[in-house]
């Protein structure tokens, strides 16, 4: 019996998490129906964006700089605030020194945005490398299962292009950044425009 009681419990859980689910993607859907003009439009300027970033990858690389360092020092002195309140010389005092850290990387990185550009571009070099030689060993590791060989080709492509970047550093520094932020943004604004048109379709054949 308490088998039965468990299970019978188990079942009701799952059925109130399933209508939670649906209403929560039911309320997603009208929300996007309601803007999706507002919708469409934002994924055409994000596919605008992306495309100028692109054909400028070096300003574009330079912004995103500027934007990562200004991020950078407000965090950081945030940080060194939340310290000196908890007592920066206490036990809070490696939070003040993260966060002096922090301001410091963050207006080197807004005054000085080449050097912090090629930064970026060895962390993301760094980043592409490991998660390649990552994928790959993730790849055989689900060998035979279906999808393992698309795993080994995203794994192999990754980890090529981190290459790619370090054969080319510094040369990399002035259009890595950029490019593949713009072509992230494209594919975004994609989605959106895709997104608002295939809600809109949606809701109305089911009017």
């Amino acid at each position: 019996m308490l088998r039965g009681a468990s299970r019978e419990k188990h079942i009701a859980r799952e059925i109130v998490m399933s209508e939670h689910t649906e209403s929560a993607n039911a309320g997603l859907i009208d929300a996007i129906h309601r803007n999706a003009g507002l919708t469409i439009a934002s994924g055409v300027v994000l596919i605008v964006a992306g495309l100028l970033a692109i054909l400028s990858p070096l300003v574009a690389g330079l912004s995103i700089t500027i934007m990562v360092g200004a991020m950078l020092a407000v965090s950081g002195i945030s940080q060194c605030f939340l310290a000196f309140r908890a007592g920066a010389f206490g036990r809070a005092l490696v939070v003040f020194a993260v966060g002096v850290l922090m301001t410091i990387t963050g207006f080197y990185m807004i005054n000085q945005p080449v050097s912090g550009l090629a930064t970026l571009t060895l962390i993301l070099m760094a980043y592409l490398i490991a998660s390649g030689i990552l994928e790959i060993v993730v790849a055989f590791q689900l060998r035979p299962a279906d999808g393992w060989r698309l795993e080994l080709f995203n794994g192999a492509v990754t980890l090529i292009l981190g290459i790619l970047l370090w054969r080319q550093f510094p040369l990399s520094g002035a259009w890595a950044i950029g490019v593949l932020f713009g072509i992230k943004m494209v594919f975004s604004g994609w989605a959106f425009v895709f997104i608002g048109r295939g809600v809109k379709k949606l809701t109305s054949e089911a009017a």
